[in-house]
């Protein structure tokens, strides 16, 4: 969802910066366009890193049956 957030928001920046003509008394648009791409740029890759690092995590899963005296079974799992 962070990745479709940042290229919607760099998208309208890239809108207000190069294809609005309209001026607005009191306010740059393409100002606000500008840093619209950049708060945009940074989602985007922020959610890589993110989407990145949360991939990698290892699960590993042990289970333990033991026949000695009444039937029981350990299971542990960890996130590594």
């Amino acid at each position: 969802m962070a990745l479709g957030l940042g290229l919607l928001l760099f998208a309208a920046g890239a809108i207000l910066r190069f294809a609005v003509d309209y001026s607005v008394t009191g306010l740059n648009l393409s100002m606000v366009g500008l840093i619209l791409m950049i708060v945009g740029g940074v989602a985007f890759v922020a959610s890589l890193v993110v989407s990145l690092n949360a991939s990698r995590a290892r699960v590993r899963t042990t289970t333990v049956v033991r026949h000695d005296g009444p039937e029981s079974t350990t299971r542990e799992t960890s996130v590594e």
